[in-house]
């Protein structure tokens, strides 16, 4: 297979969210344009986000009720009220709090009434309004997954919340006369969805036009698995593992090992691949198209289950009645580049990783990750040590589940830190730094680094505790977090090691 090759760059990963904003949370506003700006100051060339799609159980961007939508939340109001379709008071006030964590409720609960004041408003005017060609644009261009969606969303919030599966059943199994009543029926709601994901796509295209101008690219992130309460199952359902009732008949999860005993549990449903392949992986081809219309270059978060996967019974109590089944491996790479073309996707290969794995990745020439915060306190064969890091892979200091690397290194045991001293040939005062650079110099074509990594924070700065329920996603970098001096000491590195 060849490679699809990537130039030497570095970058760094952040979530929007985590940016200033004025009102609760990062926006695409303009604090994000000027982040842009000192990103590019440091010399870096890419920005690695969490995926885009609106957050769901626990605020977490990789729980979604869409898998092609736009997070509401991401919405800048100042441009909307530039806009015509929101007032000044509109955009005053705001959630205060603690301004290094976003209260998600408190923030959704300003933005939720005024974005459907301005919904409402573009719907009023028409095509008086002076978005009304760029807006029917949209929705003639995403119609393949956008209607679907938006009464999906319509529907639900009809129902209370409840999963598709309890609706009646009319509207669970999707007969034609149920779903054009509820469209009647609830033709404001969609409207306002379809206009909410008008707002998202015109402002993201605004700010990778403003990427593009700076010559970064974007790295997005594409869990492979989707809510089992979404509308694509909803709509899908045939592409899903599910019993004519619609619920779940197997479901994903990773089985027990050194650190669970009873393995993890996601209850994600399972693709049926053989349904899938009939008529070329058209979804997925979708969905790509969809993440490489967003974003330059793609993560797909669990890349393992295309070489095999744990499928666990439906209803299980825990992980370990799962069972190894076969993925769609070259098979399905193959579909996507012959819809697509050249892919450009990075594989996250993290974890219980088998030789089939390895296999595989070689196979479809992607590359994989290495994370160095992985690499110590064992013997040299470790594979995420440096002198095992090979061009064709994307190296990183941690990951958004792993802890701050100063917070790791605070928590490390005694033979950890020897490890990384001698590994390194450094004191370990300025720890940190030591991983940043060691991360730019590898060998791999693209290094990142979170952002919390360079300014140095403690684990009261982590983006994400894998297994912990709560009190996820929520970091906020202060407004004057981005300074000159870092910048240029990133800019040292990067020019050392040619980034």
């Amino acid at each position: 297979m060849t490679h699809e090759r990537f130039d030497r760059r570095g970058g760094l990963l952040v979530h929007p969210t985590s940016l200033p904003g004025p009102h609760g949370a990062g926006d695409l506003g303009p604090d994000t344009l000027r982040f842009l700006d000192w990103l590019r100051s440091t010399g870096l060339r890419a920005w690695q986000v969490l995926p885009l799609v609106p957050p769901g159980a626990g605020d977490s961007p990789y729980s979604s009720w869409s898998a092609f939508a736009g997070s509401p939340w991401l919405i800048d109001l100042f441009d909307l009220r530039d806009l015509g379709l929101l007032d000044d008071g509109d955009v005053e006030g705001g959630p205060a709090g603690d301004p290094d964590r976003v209260d998600f409720g408190a923030m959704q609960a300003f933005k939720a009434p005024r974005l459907q004041k301005a919904a409402d408003r573009l719907r009023a005017a028409g095509p008086r309004h002076r978005l009304a060609d760029d807006f029917a644009a949209f929705r003639a261009a995403e119609a393949g997954w956008l209607e679907d969606t938006a009464l999906f969303w319509a529907i639900k919030q009809q129902q209370g919340g409840a999963a598709w599966w309890t609706w009646p059943a009319g509207l669970r199994d999707r007969a034609p006369k149920a779903l054009a009543e509820a469209r009647a029926a609830l033709d404001d709601s969609v409207e306002r969805t379809v206009a909410v994901q008008f707002f998202f796509q015109r402002q993201w295209d605004r700010v990778r036009a403003a990427c593009a101008q700076r010559e970064l690219i974007i790295i997005g992130d594409l869990p492979i698995y989707v809510d089992a309460d979404s509308a694509d199952v909803w709509a899908h359902r045939r592409l899903f593992a599910l019993d004519a009732q619609g619920h779940r008949t197997e479901v994903a999860g990773v089985p027990p090992d050194a650190f669970s005993a009873t393995g993890q549990l996601w209850g994600n449903p399972l693709y049926r691949w053989d349904v899938s392949a009939k008529d070329g992986h058209r979804w997925w081809v979708e969905r790509l198209r969809r993440a490489l219309s967003l974003h330059d270059r793609v993560r797909i978060d669990h890349f393992r289950a295309f070489a095999n996967y744990w499928a666990v019974p439906g209803g299980a109590e825990d992980a370990r009645g799962g069972r190894w089944v076969d993925g769609p491996g070259v098979e399905f790479f193959d579909a996507m580049r012959d819809a697509l073309g050249a892919l450009p996707i990075l594989a996250e290969d993290l974890g219980l990783i088998d030789q089939p794995v390895r296999d595989l990745l070689e196979a479809v020439g992607l590359p994989g990750m290495k994370v160095l915060q992985f690499a110590f306190g064992g013997d040299a064969e470790n594979v995420y040590l440096p002198h095992h890091h090979v061009p064709h892979s994307v190296v990183y200091t941690g990951t958004h589940d792993n802890d701050t690397t100063l917070g790791w290194w605070l928590a490390a045991e005694p033979h950890v830190q020897d490890h990384v001293r001698h590994y390194f040939g450094i004191s370990g005062h300025d720890l940190v730094w030591d991983f940043v650079r060691v991360c730019l110099a590898s060998v791999a074509d693209t290094a990142i680094v979170p952002l919390q990594d360079l300014l140095c924070l403690d684990g009261s700065a982590r983006m994400n505790t894998p297994a912990v329920a709560g009190g996820n996603w929520s970091w906020r970098a202060r407004p004057d977090a981005f300074r000159e001096d870092i910048a240029a000491r990133v800019k040292m590195l990067v020019g050392l090691y040619g980034r």
